[in-house]
């Protein structure tokens, strides 16, 4: 952040660099919207700097998105992909080249001064990666500074400081300066300042991006509750695939544009979107083949599908493979697994990883083990791999697999039903306790005749395949 980029942001926290009393009470226009109505609406937004000119940089290109009250909207996306550009214009610190955003029912590019500082003081609250705090007052100046700016009586504003600091368990600090506090204390900071003038529309950009992963917990559960139990809208700024659980809507940018936009339907119910986007939702969260996933791995909900899935595979798989080993080594091989299902390493330098001595950062595995169990990674993943075409191909090879892994020795009569069998869970007719059934069933009872403990490791082995095919 530049000398003046710093100025803007603590102008903002500031919440107007002239005192209140020079401007008049604006008068409401509007009562309040409907829980059907946006009450963040983003038109054709484009932001393009240095236009014209040979380093021409197109932030935003052609973005609609309208939010409603009380939602948890989190723009997700890689470093660079607009995503910090588009909060910035909703909160109105970034004007818009092409388009508009109107908050409440007003373009904020027809907004008066009078009215544009009203939105900053009261409308919206801001929470930055950064924390911005001042470093020259306490913590109870720090959160109380916006009513300062709008000349409410000293006594009351630090009451209702001293509130914010009880309800965020960091009271025992108001006298202290933000040197003196810790990373997650800060941010905490940061959110009570942010609620001081109680704004309807909480913006949070990677708000724990420097905290440590206790503090981040912390704070995202916040902001969770800022949403549940305060009903705030919230808009929170991530690249942390991990975050994405908290949200009700997720919108997933790339190259300056929306990508994607994820439903977690099994959020609080709140009306948004049109009909056609809620039954794209449901479909995609409730489809035949997750339900029955869901029914086998009691962990897995609907909204780690997509990016969140790959951790859970994971995890799965690890446990799935594991045993006898620390936490420590576990923790560190679910990492390079994860890393290796994202396609970010490959088996090779995956195997050397699980090898390399804890200290070094490795898994702290030896070599045998390691060998051992990179090697039957290999063959589940070329499984499940095998698995995403055509269903009669996929049932032949899973055949084949079962067959060689379990060192299973069936006759005719067995192995064609054992085919028919896999065919109905490849297409999701059965899930994992009909599979079990089935193979555990008697040959004459029209069950494979699996014995009982061969039956339950086999139906084990194929519900981690399909998690691992399924996308």
């Amino acid at each position: 952040m530049t000398e003046n980029g710093s100025f803007v942001i603590e102008s903002y926290i500031c919440n107007g660099l002239v005192p209140i009393e020079k401007y008049a009470i604006i008068e409401r226009k509007q009562q309040q919207k409907t829980m059907n109505d946006p009450i963040i609406v983003i038109d054709k937004l484009r932001v393009i700097y240095n236009q014209g000119k040979s380093n021409e940089t197109r932030a935003l290109e052609e973005t609609d998105l309208s939010i409603y009250p009380e939602e948890y909207v989190i723009i997700y996306g890689p470093s660079g992909c607009g995503k910090s550009t588009l909060l910035y214009s909703i909160a109105g610190l970034q004007s818009p080249t092409y388009g508009d955003v109107s908050i409440q029912g007003k373009a904020i590019s027809k907004m008066t001064r009078t009215e544009e500082l009203e939105l900053h003081q009261t409308g919206v609250g801001m929470i930055f990666q950064a924390f911005y705090l001042i470093s020259s007052l306490d913590i109870l100046e720090n959160i109380c500074l916006p009513k300062v700016f709008r000349g409410e009586n000293p006594s009351e504003r630090k009451q209702a400081g001293v509130k914010l600091l009880r309800r965020f368990g960091i009271v025992e600090q108001a006298d202290k300066f933000p040197g003196q506090l810790s990373g997650g204390q800060k941010q905490r900071v940061a959110i009570a300042r942010s609620l001081i003038n109680n704004p309807k529309i909480i913006l949070a950009d990677e708000p724990v991006g420097n905290l440590d992963s206790e503090s981040a917990e912390n704070v995202l559960k916040i902001l969770k509750e800022l949403n549940e139990v305060d009903k705030k809208t919230i808009i929170l700024v991530t690249h942390n695939p991990e975050h994405l659980v908290y949200a009700d809507r997720v919108i997933h940018m790339k190259d300056g544009r929306i990508i994607k936009e994820e439903i977690h339907k099994e959020k609080r119910p709140i009306k948004t979107g049109t009909a056609k986007e809620k039954e794209k939702g449901e479909k995609s969260a409730e489809s035949l083949e997750l339900k029955m996933l869901m029914a086998s791995f009691k962990s897995l909900l609907p909204q780690q599908v997509d990016v969140l899935l790959v951790p859970f595979k994971a995890k799965q798989l690890l446990a799935h493979l594991l045993s006898e080993l620390s936490d420590e080594q576990i923790s560190m091989a679910e990492a390079f697994l994860k890393e290796l299902l994202f396609k970010n390493i490959n088996i090779p330098t995956f195997s050397e990883r699980l090898d390399l001595a804890l200290d070094d950062g490795g898994a702290g595995w030896n070599r045998l083990r390691a060998d051992s169990f990179t090697k039957r990674t290999s063959a589940i993943i070329d499984q499940s791999q095998k698995l995403k075409g055509d269903i009669v191909a996929g049932v032949v090879s899973l055949t084949e697999y079962l067959t060689l892994h379990f060192h299973l020795n069936l006759s005719a009569t067995q192995k064609l039903r054992l085919q028919a069998i896999l065919k109905l869970r490849l297409e999701s007719q059965i899930g994992q306790i009909e599979l079990q059934k089935r193979f555990d069933a008697p040959v004459s009872q029209g069950g494979v005749g699996l014995h009982k403990t061969t039956a339950e490791k086999i139906v084990r082995e194929i519900e981690i395949l399909m998690l691992l095919k399924y996308s």
